[in-house]
């Protein structure tokens, strides 16, 4: 998968809005934009704005049913968004104890007299 793909599923994961309406779909196995606005703050046509741009991702696929659309998370896509996030999380836990060593190593070599590290300033 390509960066610039990634980009657009972080993006859309990361509006609160549509984390809440992937929540519900997987709460309710499937819903409508007038089923799912039910359950939120926005209207029936914001719900429908936020739907297309998860569909756009493959985060959800909707089929028709009759005059509305039903929606369901692809959760092959949604495995693979958390994953991603795993892979994220394993990198930064891997950057911050090679940080806490830097910081130890540092700490290891500051004299053990704190007033000894502290520049006097006070000279003539």
């Amino acid at each position: 998968m390509s960066v610039a793909t990634d980009d657009e599923l972080w993006s859309a994961i990361g509006d609160p809005t549509r984390r809440r309406l992937l929540d519900q779909l997987l709460s309710d196995g499937a819903g409508t934009a007038t089923t799912l606005s039910e359950h939120l703050p926005v209207t029936r046509q914001a719900v429908t704005k936020h739907l297309a741009v998860l569909d756009r991702v493959g985060l959800v696929h909707a089929t028709p049913t009759g005059r509305e659309r039903r929606y369901r998370v692809d959760d092959a896509q949604l495995a693979r968004a958390a994953d991603q996030l795993a892979a994220v999380g394993s990198t930064w836990d891997a950057r911050l104890r090679r940080i806490k060593r830097i910081a130890e190593t540092i700490q290891r070599s500051l004299p053990t007299d704190p007033a000894s590290a502290i520049p006097d300033t006070n000279r003539d």
